[in-house]
């Protein structure tokens, strides 16, 4: 059975490769209709259509890795693989203007300039039809499997369509005797193919960097959050991307007395709020927040004992109050001023009496600041699965 991930591989790998034959021939027809036509901005035309071919094949070797399934050594995915496929392939198209630009500097240096002829228009033209059909074939498929590498992709393809037409605009100008139009034209070529991967390896080294989602939009997201009946507020939102997907962390402040369960099932009502209104950010992580805690503030309480010591100290001090089987539960709030000690009785009430003396029991220990007792003669539960109660 085809995995979700698997399909995305198969799609990405056939929209890429689509792309690279179409540039393979484009490439070769161009460089050699540039030296047939005496056109040096056909010709670097030719190159990038075939950069182009050598950045297709990248991307599928790199979707290969980029839409496997998370693992125990990749626990988050493997999108970041996607994001260092753009971050090269950006970096291949400045290296790639660089050359052309030096090459077409030296030749405006050149006194004689041999005028293009009319064959390398036509060229051009065809170049422009079939990189500009290619460019929307690999864009839907980008957007659908929100991919930014077929993203990249696709933009490359653009601007091979686009270059093209400089093309066919040099060759125009020559032909009117300007001839330096042409080389003019193969600059442009060199810097819009510039400006791209400089675009490229900029957004994506930003993802790299751990890049927060922007302002405006972390806001709406604490909007959605806080939205949620039970969720008082949202705070310390950190963002990230991988691959064209977001990860989502958040801490939202709960009533502090709430059950364990009620606190998780809020948080998984934020999650799943947040991925159905916004469908790329598929992981969040919602740390729940009894109160808000400022560790600058307040220094103790992070030294607050755990339920274990507590406990003992607990029965250490009651000892000759209450007997092991007279305890129920007892159950601990942790809040800014300390801990509140609930503790509950199966056996006896008490009188007030003996609740003083089992609060007085804990006044060597600062950090309890409220003892709550209860005390039930009687429990009933009911099961819905089970119709008589018992009691």
């Amino acid at each position: 059975m085809s995995t979700p991930e698997a399909a995305a591989r198969q799609d990405a790998v056939r929209v890429t490769l689509n792309g690279m034959y179409l540039d393979l021939a484009l490439g070769f027809t161009k460089i050699v209709g540039g030296m047939l036509t005496a056109s040096f901005a056909l010709i670097a035309d030719g190159i990038h259509s075939l950069s182009d071919a050598v950045t297709d094949i990248f991307v599928v070797i790199v979707s290969h890795f980029a839409h496997d399934a998370p693992d125990k050594e990749h626990p988050y995915g493997h999108g970041r693989f996607e994001t260092i496929g753009t971050v090269v392939l950006g970096m291949v198209l400045f290296a790639i203007a660089a050359i052309l630009l030096f090459d077409s500097y030296l030749r405006l240096n050149r006194e004689i300039l041999v005028i293009p002829t009319w064959g390398g228009f036509l060229i051009a033209a065809v170049s422009v039809g079939s990189k500009e059909w290619i460019y929307h074939y690999t864009m839907r498929t980008a957007r659908r499997l929100n991919s930014s590498l077929l993203r990249a992709n696709a933009w490359h393809s653009r601007t091979d369509a686009i270059s093209s037409v400089a093309v066919m605009l040099g060759i125009l100008g020559a032909q009117q005797g300007f001839p330096w139009l042409d080389v003019v034209a193969a600059m442009f070529v060199a810097l819009l193919i510039g400006k791209i991967g400089w675009g490229l390896s900029y957004d994506a080294i930003r993802e790299l960097v751990d890049t927060a989602v922007p302002e405006r939009r972390q806001h709406a997201i604490r909007e959605l959050i806080i939205g949620i009946r039970g969720i008082h507020e949202g705070r310390s939102l950190r963002s990230r991307q991988s691959g064209g997907n977001v990860l989502l962390e958040v801490q939202v402040l709960v009533d502090p007395r709430i059950t364990v369960s009620e606190g998780h099932r809020l948080g998984e009502g934020a999650r799943h709020i947040v991925t159905e209104r916004f469908t790329d950010i598929n992981d969040v992580v919602v740390h729940i927040d009894a109160e808000r805690h400022d560790p600058a503030k307040s220094p103790q309480l992070v030294d607050l004992p755990l339920r274990d010591e507590i406990i003992a100290a607990l029965l250490d001090r009651w000892a000759g109050l209450l007997t092991q089987e007279e305890i129920g539960n007892i159950d601990l709030h942790y809040l800014h001023h300390g801990i509140e000690v609930e503790l509950h009785l199966t056996k006896r009430p008490v009188p007030p009496t003996d609740i003083n003396k089992l609060g007085e029991a804990l006044l060597t220990l600062p950090y309890i600041t409220r003892l709550k007792v209860l005390c039930d003669l009687s429990e009933t539960t009911f099961d819905p699965k089970t119709p008589a109660s018992a009691e």
